[in-house]
């Protein structure tokens, strides 16, 4: 399975927080998933820990070191995602998470999330 990782999601796997889910843990280490991290996760951590954001451990840069260690595949942000993000329906302002849905959606991808209002997108998106 093909999961993409939301942004806390990505945090609490790559630091072993005890927020992490059972069910996200055992989607995540499955042997047949493949766990893609967007580009968008990355400055999304960058631009909170820069601005000392409290929910943001560590920096994108030392984020992304432990999504490289942990074996994740990095999904750039294509036009394609950014334009996808137009259609979507206005359940969510933040614009990390509507692109992020945006990828989901035209890869397609499970979204791994714990945010209830975007598991609003769609029956792919999965609420851990």
């Amino acid at each position: 399975m093909n999961l993409l990782l939301d942004t806390h999601v990505a945090l609490w796997a790559i630091t072993d927080s005890p927020r992490l889910s059972g069910r996200a843990r055992d989607l995540i280490l499955a042997p047949r998933s493949t766990v893609w991290i967007s580009a968008a996760t990355v400055w999304e951590i960058s631009i909170k820990h820069g601005l000392g954001r409290g929910d943001m451990p560590v920096s994108g840069e030392e984020a992304l070191g432990y999504f490289r260690q942990a074996g994740y595949r990095l999904l750039p942000i294509e036009p394609e995602h950014a334009a996808a993000v137009e259609g979507l329906p206005t359940h969510h302002a933040d614009p990390f998470d509507r692109l992020l849905v945006a990828q989901a959606l035209v890869e397609p991808l499970r979204l791994l999330t714990h945010d209830a209002t975007v598991a609003r997108y769609s029956d792919t998106i999965v609420l851990v």
